[in-house]
Protein backbone atom coordinates (compact mmCIF):
# COMPACT_ATOMS: atom_id res chain seq x y z
CA UNK A 1 0.00 0.00 0.00
CA UNK A 2 2.48 2.87 -1.16
CA UNK A 3 1.68 5.74 0.09
CA UNK A 4 2.88 9.21 -1.07
CA UNK A 5 5.96 10.35 -3.61
CA UNK A 6 7.93 11.96 -0.67
CA UNK A 7 8.61 14.86 -3.06
CA UNK A 8 8.19 18.60 -1.48
CA UNK A 9 5.72 19.49 -4.15
CA UNK A 10 3.04 16.57 -4.24
CA UNK A 11 0.26 17.38 -6.45
CA UNK A 12 -2.72 15.78 -6.95
CA UNK A 13 -1.66 14.02 -10.17
CA UNK A 14 2.02 13.27 -8.86
CA UNK A 15 0.73 11.88 -5.40
CA UNK A 16 0.19 8.00 -4.16
CA UNK A 17 -2.72 7.78 -2.58
CA UNK A 18 -3.70 4.91 0.06
CA UNK A 19 -4.57 1.97 -2.08
CA UNK A 20 -6.14 -0.70 -1.66
CA UNK A 21 -4.78 -3.55 -4.24
CA UNK A 22 -7.08 -6.39 -5.67
CA UNK A 23 -4.13 -8.40 -4.24
CA UNK A 24 -5.03 -7.56 -1.13
CA UNK A 25 -9.10 -7.55 -1.11
CA UNK A 26 -8.62 -11.17 -2.95
CA UNK A 27 -6.08 -12.03 0.34
CA UNK A 28 -8.49 -10.49 2.81
CA UNK A 29 -11.37 -12.47 1.43
CA UNK A 30 -9.92 -15.80 0.98
CA UNK A 31 -8.47 -15.43 4.81
CA UNK A 32 -12.42 -14.97 5.53
CA UNK A 33 -13.55 -18.52 3.81
CA UNK A 34 -10.26 -20.13 5.34
CA UNK A 35 -11.45 -19.05 8.97
CA UNK A 36 -14.70 -21.87 8.37
CA UNK A 37 -11.69 -24.81 7.64
CA UNK A 38 -9.07 -26.44 9.69
CA UNK A 39 -6.74 -29.18 9.39
CA UNK A 40 -9.36 -32.25 9.23
CA UNK A 41 -11.69 -30.16 6.92
CA UNK A 42 -9.50 -28.08 4.48
CA UNK A 43 -10.77 -25.80 1.36
CA UNK A 44 -9.88 -26.23 -2.10
CA UNK A 45 -8.48 -23.57 -3.47
CA UNK A 46 -10.97 -23.62 -6.40
CA UNK A 47 -14.07 -23.47 -3.84
CA UNK A 48 -12.71 -20.22 -2.29
CA UNK A 49 -12.32 -18.81 -5.77
CA UNK A 50 -15.95 -20.01 -6.73
CA UNK A 51 -17.35 -18.53 -3.79
CA UNK A 52 -15.69 -15.33 -3.99
CA UNK A 53 -15.10 -14.81 -7.87
CA UNK A 54 -11.81 -14.90 -7.61
CA UNK A 55 -9.26 -15.79 -10.66
CA UNK A 56 -8.28 -19.63 -9.47
CA UNK A 57 -4.21 -18.67 -10.97
CA UNK A 58 -4.23 -15.61 -9.14
CA UNK A 59 -5.77 -17.33 -5.67
CA UNK A 60 -3.61 -20.09 -6.08
CA UNK A 61 -0.46 -17.71 -5.60
CA UNK A 62 -1.76 -15.78 -3.00
CA UNK A 63 -2.43 -19.07 -1.26
CA UNK A 64 1.32 -19.99 -1.70
CA UNK A 65 2.68 -16.36 -0.16
CA UNK A 66 0.12 -16.80 2.58
CA UNK A 67 1.63 -20.31 2.96
CA UNK A 68 5.52 -19.20 2.79
CA UNK A 69 4.86 -16.34 5.59
CA UNK A 70 3.23 -19.01 7.39
CA UNK A 71 -0.40 -18.08 7.89
CA UNK A 72 -2.02 -20.61 5.97
CA UNK A 73 -1.62 -24.86 5.98
CA UNK A 74 -2.26 -26.51 3.53
CA UNK A 75 -1.75 -30.82 2.04
CA UNK A 76 -2.36 -32.04 -1.25
CA UNK A 77 -3.98 -34.59 -2.67
CA UNK A 78 -7.81 -35.64 -3.52
CA UNK A 79 -8.86 -34.54 0.45
CA UNK A 80 -6.44 -31.39 0.20
CA UNK A 81 -6.87 -27.99 0.89
CA UNK A 82 -6.02 -24.94 3.08
CA UNK A 83 -6.81 -23.42 6.40
CA UNK A 84 -5.92 -21.27 8.28
CA UNK A 85 -2.45 -21.86 10.23
CA UNK A 86 -3.67 -19.81 13.74
CA UNK A 87 -7.24 -19.39 14.92
CA UNK A 88 -8.88 -16.76 13.02
CA UNK A 89 -9.18 -14.25 16.12
CA UNK A 90 -5.11 -14.70 15.98
CA UNK A 91 -4.79 -13.58 12.28
CA UNK A 92 -4.90 -9.53 11.80
CA UNK A 93 -5.79 -8.03 8.51
CA UNK A 94 -2.09 -6.35 8.88
CA UNK A 95 -0.21 -9.77 8.83
CA UNK A 96 -2.37 -10.63 5.73
CA UNK A 97 -1.44 -7.47 3.68
CA UNK A 98 2.17 -7.82 4.87
CA UNK A 99 2.50 -11.66 3.83
CA UNK A 100 1.68 -10.48 0.03
CA UNK A 101 2.53 -7.07 -0.41
CA UNK A 102 5.22 -6.22 2.48
CA UNK A 103 4.88 -3.26 4.70
CA UNK A 104 1.71 -1.20 5.46
CA UNK A 105 2.72 1.79 4.39
CA UNK A 106 6.27 3.32 1.88
CA UNK A 107 7.11 6.07 0.72
CA UNK A 108 9.24 5.62 -2.72
CA UNK A 109 9.71 2.30 -1.96
CA UNK A 110 11.37 2.60 1.44
CA UNK A 111 10.07 2.56 5.10
CA UNK A 112 8.99 6.01 6.48
CA UNK A 113 11.64 6.17 8.96
CA UNK A 114 14.05 5.35 6.67
CA UNK A 115 13.64 8.43 4.08
CA UNK A 116 15.07 12.01 4.61
CA UNK A 117 13.66 14.92 3.54
CA UNK A 118 15.49 18.19 3.79
CA UNK A 119 14.25 21.72 3.90
CA UNK A 120 10.96 22.51 4.08
CA UNK A 121 10.05 19.24 3.56
CA UNK A 122 11.42 17.51 6.75
CA UNK A 123 8.19 17.55 8.69
CA UNK A 124 6.92 14.46 5.95
CA UNK A 125 8.53 11.89 7.24
CA UNK A 126 6.67 12.37 10.60
CA UNK A 127 3.21 12.91 8.53
CA UNK A 128 3.96 9.62 6.43
CA UNK A 129 4.87 8.02 10.44
CA UNK A 130 1.52 9.24 11.59
CA UNK A 131 -0.14 7.48 8.32
CA UNK A 132 1.32 4.25 8.76
CA UNK A 133 0.72 4.31 12.43
CA UNK A 134 -2.98 5.28 11.20
CA UNK A 135 -3.26 2.53 9.60
CA UNK A 136 -1.97 0.42 12.08
CA UNK A 137 -4.65 1.34 14.27
CA UNK A 138 -7.17 -0.21 12.07
CA UNK A 139 -5.07 -2.79 10.53
CA UNK A 140 -3.30 -4.81 13.25
CA UNK A 141 -6.69 -4.56 15.50
CA UNK A 142 -9.36 -6.08 13.34
CA UNK A 143 -8.21 -9.90 13.13
CA UNK A 144 -10.29 -12.79 10.47
CA UNK A 145 -12.47 -13.73 13.07
CA UNK A 146 -13.95 -10.35 13.48
CA UNK A 147 -14.12 -9.99 9.92
CA UNK A 148 -16.44 -13.55 9.71
CA UNK A 149 -18.54 -12.84 12.22
CA UNK A 150 -19.43 -9.70 10.45
CA UNK A 151 -18.69 -7.22 13.41
CA UNK A 152 -15.32 -5.00 13.92
CA UNK A 153 -13.64 -4.08 17.01
CA UNK A 154 -15.65 -1.26 18.78
CA UNK A 155 -12.76 0.86 18.50
CA UNK A 156 -12.60 0.75 14.90
CA UNK A 157 -16.62 0.12 14.15
CA UNK A 158 -16.57 3.81 16.03
CA UNK A 159 -14.84 5.39 13.12
CA UNK A 160 -17.50 4.55 10.47
CA UNK A 161 -19.90 5.80 13.09
CA UNK A 162 -18.76 9.75 11.86
CA UNK A 163 -20.75 10.71 8.97
CA UNK A 164 -17.93 12.06 7.23
CA UNK A 165 -16.17 9.00 6.79
CA UNK A 166 -18.43 7.77 4.45
CA UNK A 167 -17.93 10.71 2.43
CA UNK A 168 -15.29 11.49 -0.52
CA UNK A 169 -12.81 14.17 -0.23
Amino acid sequence: MPVGNGSSATTRSSAYPVRVTAKVDYTVRAAIELARADRSSPIKGEQIAREQGIPTKYLENILGELKRSGLVGSQRGADGGYWLARPADQVTVAELIRAVEGPLANVRGQRPEEVVFEGRSAPLQRMWVCVRASLRNVLEVVTVADLLAGKLPPEVDAMADDPDAWKPH
